[in-house]
């Protein structure tokens, strides 16, 4: 199916100033940390994302825009280059969260 209707960014769909959480700014220092050093390939992207969620009621896109700063800010590449996405829910018991990706050539 296709509607002829603008895409609508988050920038948009809110009014004002959005402000980081604490738990926000622990976890991009966590991820941060956590993440190994990579060479983003030039060009444009695909991402994979798998996510762990505990919570059955999280959405699937819960997790996408908080990762993808993350990984933006530490390979340093700008995540308008991702043009295609593949993201995947998978249920999980508490304590045993994760989040898997992979950033390819297109």
């Amino acid at each position: 199916m296709r509607i002829e209707v603008k895409p609508l960014s988050v920038n948009d769909a809110w009014k004002g100033r959005r402000y980081r959480t604490d738990d926000y700014k622990q976890f991009q220092k966590l991820v941060a940390v956590m993440l190994k050093p990579k060479k983003v390939p030039e060009g444009k992207l695909k991402l994979t994302l798998v996510f762990g969620f505990s919570s059955t009621g999280s959405d699937i896109d819960n997790g996408v825009k908080p990762f993808l700063d993350c990984l933006q800010k530490k390979y340093l590449f700008n995540d308008n280059r991702i043009y295609k996405m593949d993201v995947e829910k998978v249920d999980v018991e508490k304590g045993n969260e994760f989040i898997e990706f992979e950033l390819e050539p297109l």
